[in-house]
């Protein structure tokens, strides 16, 4: 990539000019994307393309803007228009279906919510305090807004097990868990991850471990396994900044410890660290950081957590530190194939 300075006239970078456009108009394409997922256009492609008067009329929808909204998605790879006007799925329109077994509806309406554009908005504005772009819009923590607005609440919880649902079965697939034992999600959410190792691992019990209102909604004894792992498992809800479910022989925090500052980050390990047994192992799940200039999930899910909660990404150097702080001795990091890592530590 070549960094030689310029002479600074857009008229000489004609390339350059065009990235810096299209970089500063992407919130345009995530409230395109967030428009078509709300009115499930994509459902209405499923039996093949349409011509934009049909999809607008099954949709309910404005036919003409319809189509200036598929159009700029379509420069994205998201739909598809053929030379005759129609519009048709692509691999990624796919996904926004309600109907397919890998559906990331709820995902994207989630991640398109206002509160992420509001959060994200902040940023001019935090670049000079440091204060989080969430609390300066909404005058509160995240998880505390979310106790005050049980619809956000159960946005979050649903668009949080949406997007888990295929990393789950790469994580039971990427770490070999024990024959026998018990595994403690904590934070687990609605249970996605419990029911993916128990269905991967017929000698395992687990424990879904998170907030009440939040276990209360688990899914373990729903839809595909629910009788493949039934008797196998039990929910116990609790602050994990207090104590988690004692005795477990592997505890998981998955995507945790990224939403919180490393003085609330202690406090959860070592709340495990006093429930877990002296052979028992933590598994922390999160993107870890890599050095240099290439584009990394990690370096978007960072600005993320930078707006909407007080935690951040952290290197491996840093999460070895931590872990070490609150106990525990990182004995080794797995990589799983989505830009996620397992790190595996024991307590010493």
């Amino acid at each position: 990539m070549d960094v030689t300075p310029g002479t600074g006239n857009p008229a000489d970078h004609p390339a350059l000019s065009a990235q810096l456009g299209d970089t500063a108009f992407g919130y345009f394409y995530a409230s395109a994307l967030r428009a078509v997922t709300v009115h499930r256009v994509a459902d209405h492609l499923a039996d093949g393309p349409l011509q934009i008067d049909e999809l607008a009329r099954r949709a309910d929808l404005h036919g003409p803007t319809l189509r200036r909204v598929l159009r700029l998605l379509a420069t994205r790879g998201i739909f598809q228009e053929d030379e005759q006007g129609a519009f048709a799925l692509t691999p990624a329109a796919e996904l926004l279906r309600t109907d397919v077994p890998a559906s990331a509806h709820t995902g994207m309406v989630w991640l398109t919510d206002e509160i992420f554009q509001r959060s994200a908005a902040g940023l001019e504005d935090t670049l000079r305090t440091g204060r989080t772009p969430f609390e300066t819009a909404y005058g509160m923590p995240f998880f505390d807004y979310l106790l005050t607005d049980a619809d956000a609440q159960q946005l979050f919880d649903t668009g949080m097990a949406n997007m888990s649902g295929p990393e789950d079965e790469l994580i039971a697939d990427a770490y070999e868990f024990p024959a026998t034992g018990t595994i403690v999600d904590v934070g687990g959410g609605r249970g996605g991850l419990v029911r993916a190792v128990l269905r991967k691992n017929p000698g395992l019990s687990g424990v879904l471990f998170d907030q009440e209102q939040t276990v209360a909604e688990h899914l373990l004894d729903e839809g595909a396994g629910a009788k493949e792992i039934a008797g196998r498992w039990r929910t116990d809800g609790g602050s994990f900044f207090e104590s988690v479910t004692p005795g477990g022989d592997i505890y998981v925090l998955k995507h945790i410890l990224h939403d919180w500052k490393d003085e609330d980050c202690l406090r959860i390990l070592r709340a495990v660290r006093t429930a877990i047994p002296a052979g028992g192992r933590l598994l922390a799940v999160d993107a870890i950081l890599p050095a240099g200039n290439e584009p990394h999930f990690a370096k978007t899910l960072d600005i993320i957590m930078l707006a909407v909660v007080t935690g951040r990404e952290r290197t491996e150097q840093e999460f070895r530190d931590l872990l070490g702080e609150a106990g525990f001795r990182v004995d080794r990091i797995i990589a799983v194939p989505n830009s996620t890592s397992i790190i595996e530590a024991v307590p010493v």
